[in-house]
């Protein structure tokens, strides 16, 4: 008797060997969408939630983006069915919003995911997701947390398949004699991330001999574990300090720094921070003038103050 193809067999054991990885859960909670990843990924955590005992059922977002959103849920709930979910349910949405379509689709989404999830979150985002998410962080000039791209692990999110490139997934479909959906929206060059998948990395898998994606893949990996690390340090400095000191602050390198004021900041209500506000709040300990505060989206001030940075009041000035 053969085994299962060896697409087949790669997906089910990247899921079989995260879950394996992850804290207990109660059952498993996979996102379809009818697209290759999420289809290939919704049998392999039916064939690895019989193995463990656990529940799966799928749980397909309709946008209602397009005039024929709701037949194509209802066909991807169709199939998940027939691949041996225990359930299989349609979540409509409204998609508003700033940021854009792409944005707005996905922050109703992930709400819509979160607002009914019982488990973990699995979600279809391949190693060639990954190499988009860096590059778009890199273009964006939006830091190391952008360029580290998505977290395996991240609950209740999960991501099995981002070592697994795309083209496995699709094998994977062919080989279980699944039609996936080709969402319209994937090939509309008006997408950003489209452009990113369809002309710049294929592009620079020319130009640099292939290999790209997979080098992205681990670049991001490895910025994941530095930042841990920071995240681990700054969390420390907080527990053993409280409110940003500036004596014990200025000797510190400036990305621990930074790192541990971002942490203060979110901490205590600050959103939207960039890099631009996190190094004016900086030079309030290792660039120090006699510099009035440091304005923050919300309109919070950050101000120095008897040797302590503080949030607010705006008039508070040096010491």
């Amino acid at each position: 008797m053969t085994g299962p193809h060896p697409a087949v067999a790669a997906v089910r054991r990247a899921v079989r060997n995260f879950l394996a990885g992850c804290p207990e859960v109660p059952a498993i909670d996979v996102a379809l969408s009818g697209g290759a990843d999420s289809l290939a990924l919704t049998e392999a955590a039916v064939f690895t939630g019989r193995a463990l005992g656990l529940p799966v059922r799928a749980l397909v977002v309709d946008h209602g983006l397009q005039p024929d959103s709701a037949r194509v849920a209802a066909e991807a709930a169709g199939v998940a069915r027939k691949l041996g979910v225990d359930s299989a349910e349609v979540l409509t949405v409204e998609v508003t919003g700033p940021g854009g379509p792409e944005a707005a689709a996905r922050n109703a989404r992930y709400a819509a995911l979160r607002a009914h999830h019982r488990g973990i979150v699995l979600l279809g985002h391949t190693r060639d997701d990954q190499a988009e998410t860096v590059l778009l962080g890199l273009g964006r000039g939006s830091g190391p947390r952008s360029i580290a791209g998505m977290r395996a692990v991240d609950l209740p999110w999960g991501r099995p398949l981002l070592d697994l490139p795309r083209a496995t997934t699709r094998e994977a479909c062919h080989a279980l004699g699944l039609t996936p959906w080709e969402d319209p929206h994937n090939s509309d060059p008006r997408y950003t991330r489209v452009r990113l998948r369809t002309e710049v990395l294929p592009l620079l898998e020319d130009v640099l001999n292939g290999g790209v994606a997979a080098a992205l893949a681990r670049t991001a990996a490895q910025l994941r574990e530095d930042s841990e690390a920071l995240d681990s340090l700054a969390t420390d400095f907080l527990a053993r300090h409280g409110k940003p000191d500036i004596a014990a602050l200025s000797p510190l390198p400036a990305s621990l720094r930074r790192r541990i004021l971002r942490n203060w900041l979110t901490a205590h209500g600050a959103r939207g921070l960039t890099d631009a506000h996190l190094r004016s709040v900086d030079a309030l300990v290792g660039d120090w003038r006699g510099q009035g505060g440091v304005w923050l989206p919300g309109g919070l001030v950050v101000t120095r103050t008897h040797g302590r940075l503080a949030m607010n009041p705006p008039e508070t000035r040096g010491d």
